[in-house]
């Protein structure tokens, strides 16, 4: 029984449904980015890397992927306790032959990512050519997985990295609107800084406090102006061209 309410834990905080509402207190951030998985999802076939996978929480949803393997960096601002990581790598060359993938998909990475360029590079060497890269990144939202936090990306600031190593027909997606991220930061903070730390007490008074606040910003978020000039994320995806030579500045 304790490992389906596990189960269920971890489902509701990278999927979150009904229930999330209830156990999730990043609830609005999250569901944006399933949302966007799951629309694009359906798009990415074949032989599937799933860059920086960590516990790989979207892999089901990748339903036309013939083979999806993990890879990861041993040393980062997360534990690896619950990871289901296939490959290991040093954090400059990915360890596979170049056109060994369809598609590379990378969820809440690039910003953990210094070298940006460099892995840009490496990422596009192991893509086939026609082949696609579709990953998310936040844009607004607190540092995180300390010391390992360097960057944020605005629509235009991704597209420009992306052009600059050689990437086409990108389409980029913001997750959320303004009021749903001013909403979730609001909701964050009373989650990490307001409540008890006792991990009881935190559990008690989340399930109090937090889904009043987050009915209350869903519902809100359907009759407020709409504006995405702030969003909590990015979901990009862009292909490498069939013609490798060309592409890059």
């Amino acid at each position: 029984m304790r490992q389906i309410i596990i189960r269920i834990v971890k489902r509701q905080a990278f999927a979150p449904g009904a229930l999330g509402l209830l156990l999730n207190p990043f609830y609005i951030i999250r569901r944006g980015l399933y949302r966007a998985v799951q629309a694009t999802a359906p798009r990415i076939t074949g032989r599937v890397l799933d860059f920086g996978c960590g516990s790989k929480p979207y892999e089901r949803e990748f339903a036309n992927a013939s083979e999806y393997v993990g890879i990861d960096i041993a040393v980062s601002g997360h534990k690896h306790y619950d990871s289901k990581v296939d490959v290991y790598y040093d954090g400059q060359t990915i360890p596979f032959d170049a056109g060994a993938f369809d598609a590379v998909v990378a969820f809440e990475v690039f910003e953990h990512v210094f070298n940006i360029n460099e892995i840009l590079a490496e990422i596009r060497r192991v893509i086939k050519p026609g082949g696609k890269l579709f990953f998310t990144v936040p844009f607004v939202w607190d540092e995180h997985e300390a010391p390992y936090d360097f960057g944020r990306y605005t629509s235009f600031g991704i597209r420009s990295v992306l052009e600059r190593n050689g990437f086409t027909n990108i389409e980029v997606k913001k997750t959320t609107t303004y009021y749903e991220a001013v909403s979730q930061l609001r909701i964050a903070y009373v989650f990490q800084h307001v409540l008890p730390r006792h991990p009881i007490l935190k559990r008690i008074s989340q399930l109090i406090v937090i889904p009043p606040m987050t009915i209350a910003s869903v519902v809100m978020n359907h009759v407020m102006p709409k504006s995405y000039d702030c969003y909590c994320n990015l979901a990009v995806l862009c292909e490498v061209p069939a013609d490798q030579s060309g592409g890059l500045a």
